[in-house]
């Protein structure tokens, strides 16, 4: 049994963070192309993303067109369903 007074050890908030990245094409402007990036970052702040797109206006032609970003916490409460049937093997 845990103590009540025991201190709270606070876990940063990292998340599995996934970027879909549109970007016009440098030969072909007119054109977009997906590159998706996926990386363990910290929220709200995502420094390892914002890294990354520093890093991509700065280094590659291709201009970005759009962002779309999803993360996902990696400690959240144990999620328990229980099954409603049965299944038997011989």
């Amino acid at each position: 049994m845990l103590d009540a007074l025991a201190p709270v050890v606070r876990i940063p908030d990292w998340r599995l963070t996934t970027a879909e990245i549109l970007y016009h094409m440098p030969d072909h402007p007119h054109l977009l192309q997906t590159f998706i990036w996926q990386k363990l970052d910290r929220a709200p702040g995502f420094p390892e993303l914002t890294r990354f797109l520093e890093f991509w206006r700065r280094e590659i032609e291709g201009p970005l067109h759009t962002v779309r970003v999803a993360s996902s916490a990696l400690i959240r409460p144990a999620e328990l369903r229980y099954a409603n049937g049965e299944f038997r093997l011989h």
